[in-house]
């Protein structure tokens, strides 16, 4: 009786300590959403943070989508995280499928360096890929915005992990059959490999839709803007003071479709994650 009171006592102060930590992450998302309802002037004129919005106004959220343009500035952040993406995905699938099952000299060591890549900073890979942008004149185009991120050494790690589980038989038996390497790829491992494809599919369109640094460091043209640079502008639109209500009501629309995207895939995430760090 005594040890099953214990257990009952140590589960209620887990629960009390997950709901306070709760309520600390979601704090922030809390704080977003009601600057987003207040005015401008009744934001600024807060001497004592208000919880409670009084009354709430709509205002911030039209005015994002009419005289903003966030519209125009999702589209163009669709078309790069969708095209960079996908293009990221297919190069991701041949990389990983030659380290994984392709017979080369000297291909450990290839792979080796490949994985040393990510101790570089990225700081330096942005001012290399910068100057062959500027050189190649590709500032301000969608050429110059994707290219720079379609590759990930990362997520190449992760499809060779998932696809050297798979069973070498499998693959020489394929051979037999007089199937093609590229035929293998996308008739067999494909398929096996569905929840980390899908894993590093949805991480990748999240971190294009989130990216800031690069796109604004090679878009000056607005008709280029991401939704980095157009909340950027929402900020500073206003005659002194910033339009904090302003900025928040755009990273509300920014962020509700990430978020459901997490949610709706997040056990698809998880699974994809832990099955390729299984072997290697």
């Amino acid at each position: 009786m005594e040890e099953k009171r214990r257990k009952v006592i140590s589960k209620i102060g887990i629960y009390i300590l997950l709901l306070v930590w709760a309520l600390f992450v979601l704090f922030p998302f809390y704080w977003m959403v009601l600057t987003s309802f207040k005015t401008y002037s009744a934001y600024n004129s807060e001497t004592i943070p208000q919880f409670i919005a009084i009354p709430p106004t709509f205002e911030n959220y039209i005015s994002v989508w009419t005289v903003s343009k966030l519209g125009r500035y999702m589209l163009n952040t669709i078309i790069f995280s969708t095209t960079t993406t996908f293009l990221m995905v297919f190069v991701s699938l041949l990389a990983a499928f030659a380290f994984a099952r392709l017979e080369f000299r000297g291909k450990n060591i290839v792979f080796v360096l490949f994985l040393a890549m990510m101790m570089i900073p990225n700081e330096l890979v942005i001012i290399t890929n910068y100057v062959t942008v500027v050189h190649l004149d590709w500032r301000n185009t969608f050429v110059g915005l994707i290219l720079p991120s379609i590759l990930s050494v990362f997520y190449i790690y992760l499809l060779r992990q998932n696809f050297m589980q798979v069973s070498d038989d499998i693959y020489y038996a394929a051979k037999i059959d007089g199937t093609s390497d590229f035929k293998y790829l996308f008739k067999i491992l494909f398929p096996l490999s569905k929840p980390t494809i899908l894993t590093i599919t949805i991480l990748k369109f999240i971190e294009c839709w989130n990216s800031y640094v690069w796109p604004r460091l090679i878009t000056t043209d607005k008709d280029y803007y991401l939704v980095s640079n157009g909340i950027q502008m929402i900020k500073e639109q206003s005659m002194g003071m910033a339009d904090i209500p302003g900025m928040m009501a755009a990273v509300v629309c920014v962020s509700v479709p990430i978020l459901l995207l997490f949610i709706v895939f997040r056990k698809q995430i998880m699974s994809g994650v832990a099955r390729s760090g299984s072997k290697g």
